[in-house]
């Protein structure tokens, strides 16, 4: 899985306003806790405010708030609001595609690579990581140490 930097900045600049609470945070402070390019930041921000991630208000009193609690907010939510769905395959979804001969059981590997970045992305919510405290899944499988290798191409 590629995460892009807007995935990137869009989860990080949720969990500064999950850890803010319901106070609303302006976009320049925003990018300048996360060190986010403030121009992409505004663009990200759009993003989830028309994914209903976000609500905003303007003016010297305005600024962005989460529009759920961060225990309703996956990381899974955000992803997909982003950047469309979790896993595809060059751009269509894995139980569409369809292969012949040899590559025809492909499919069913996209599939269950879904299925475990579902498995991770959907139970992880913003309150999980600012609060410090993540799935006990998630622990287990970063404390193999085989997680950490980097596998070469």
């Amino acid at each position: 899985m590629h995460i892009t930097a807007r995935v990137d900045y869009a989860v990080r600049t949720l969990l500064e306003l999950a850890a803010a609470g319901e106070a609303p945070a302006k976009a320049e402070g925003l990018a300048r806790a996360q060190r986010i390019p403030h121009k992409f930041l505004e663009a990200v921000l759009g993003d989830l405010r028309r994914g209903g991630l976000v609500h905003s208000r303007r003016g010297p009193e305005g600024g962005y708030w989460l529009a759920r609690p961060a225990d309703e907010i996956s990381i899974a939510d955000i992803i997909r609001t982003v950047e469309g769905p979790l896993a595809s395959v060059r751009g269509e979804r894995p139980e569409d595609v369809v292969y012949t001969g040899p590559a025809e059981r492909l499919r069913d590997v996209w599939i269950a690579v879904r299925v475990n970045l579902r498995a991770v992305l959907e139970e992880v919510t913003l309150a999980d990581v600012v609060a410090d405290d993540l799935p006990r899944f998630v622990a287990d499988l970063t404390a193999d140490p085989g997680a950490w290798e980097r596998r070469r191409t």
